[in-house]
């Protein structure tokens, strides 16, 4: 199962309005028309198994349930906001393999208890919306219809023994304020009814917490594998810059002095010469192994954190790139050092993408907490898109960077553009 939707799928949500009462709605047409059909199918299913024709209604019975829960789980994420992936067991092949995988898969009993409890709860919730709001409609625009009524509108009661008469504006101001604080309380009761919906809906048709919990242990053990591999690319990146760079540098400098050493007497300007390139040679790899501590480590954002470190890569950008902090991420309240390191680098990595393929004009750079166990980065720019995270490739280093301390990176490039880069980071401050 995918981690990143679990991370989508264990969000809170505040279902608005408009799309819980739409929910409400279509929940109870699904809810009389299939809980009738289902029922009936299954038990002509289970009385015809003894003659063999059962099998497959019972398997067509299996797929509408299966149906039924696919449609109601794009509902609930489009009406209400709560996504719920699907739970299923991979099928296996052949009639009887398909008859005994979903059979024996948990998640479409569940799809079949959501379908049994959703007929009562449908009926509660619909009803419970229609009184409110159409007792609310019609109190609060009571001012405007009620001289349409011959001989006064009767609220509370019959003709003999009205218990309030409404025959002029004047009688109608209280109604009206009533039906106001109806409508009010329909709106917080209708969105609390969306919300108690979708949490029952990702309860039954969503992954069980088995489910979760194996997802969760597949992508932590993929993280750490991930996270063991780009710990030895970058041990064999820094081994051979040393053996390329500053080792060659150091040995011409060791060479140089002992020749200069052998001509000191004999030829003191040769010896002098000598020395002057062994300097420059040490100099030079001095300026190596600084660069290579910068790739490791950057000065600056052990220093000045992570503000200062993004805006010294965005100067450096042949691109016009503008960089956003938030405060939350100020030197006083940093994240942990693998947290920025990450962040760090993942900009590094994106920015270089942006100047060397994307042919952009502009980027940006928003660095965010999201809640407070989440540092965000998004690095967007207006390019030709097409970027990927394909193995061997720049940002598929960064996923595996992100994943050492089980992040989770996105890339949306779509051909033409924009291309949107974000790293979801995990952090405890």
């Amino acid at each position: 199962m995918n981690t990143q939707v679990e991370q989508v799928d264990g969000r809170q949500h505040q279902p608005g309005a408009v799309g819980a009462n739409v929910y409400l709605f279509t929940s109870f047409v699904m809810a009389v028309a299939w809980f009738p059909l289902v029922m009936g199918l299954l038990g002509v299913s289970f009385g015809t198994l003894v003659v063999w024709v059962g099998f497959p209604l019972l398997i067509l019975t299996m797929m509408l349930i299966r149906g039924f829960a696919r449609f109601e789980r794009r509902l609930v994420y489009a009406s209400l906001g709560y996504y719920v992936p699907d739970p299923y067991r991979p099928v296996p092949s052949g009639l009887v393999g398909v008859f005994k995988g979903r059979f024996t898969d948990p998640a479409t009993w569940r799809d079949l208890l959501y379908l049994v409890l959703l007929l009562p709860v449908s009926i509660a919730s619909f009803g419970w919306m229609v009184v409110f709001w159409a007792v609310g409609l019609g109190l609060a625009t009571l001012p405007i219809w009620y001289r349409w009524v011959d001989n006064g509108v009767i609220l509370f009661g019959d003709v003999r023994g009205a218990s309030y008469l409404v025959n002029s504006l004047d009688d109608t101001l209280i109604p009206a304020l009533v039906g106001v604080l109806v409508l009010c309380l329909a709106l917080v009761t209708t969105k609390w009814l969306g919300q108690v919906r979708g949490k029952l809906a990702r309860a039954l048709l969503g992954p069980s917490k088995a489910m979760l919990l194996a997802a969760e242990a597949a992508h932590l053990q993929a993280s750490r594998a991930r996270g063991v591999d780009a710990a030895e690319a970058e041990r064999r990146r820094i081994e051979r810059d040393l053996h390329d760079g500053a080792q060659q540098r150091l040995v011409a400098v060791a060479m140089g002095l002992g020749r200069a050493k052998s001509k000191m007497e004999r030829d003191p300007e040769g010896a002098k010469a000598l020395i002057d390139e062994a300097h420059a040679d040490a100099k030079q790899a001095v300026a190596e192994l600084r660069d290579l501590a910068r790739g490791i480590y950057p000065a600056v954002l052990g220093d000045r954190g992570l503000d200062a470190a993004l805006s010294s890569l965005a100067a450096k950008s042949p691109v016009p790139v503008d960089v956003r902090v938030e405060d939350g991420l100020s030197s006083d309240n940093r994240p942990p050092a693998a947290v920025e390191s990450t962040a760090y680098f993942t900009v590094a990595e994106a920015l270089t993408n942006v100047a060397k393929y994307s042919d952009a004009s502009q980027a940006s750079v928003h660095v965010y907490r999201e809640g407070s166990s989440k540092v965000v980065v998004e690095i967007t720019d207006n390019g030709v898109g097409g970027a990927s995270t394909q193995r061997g490739g720049g940002l598929a280093g960064l996923a595996d960077r992100a994943a050492t301390i089980d992040g989770v990176l996105t890339v949306v490039s779509p051909v033409g553009g924009p291309t949107v880069i974000r790293a979801d980071l995990p952090c405890e401050w």
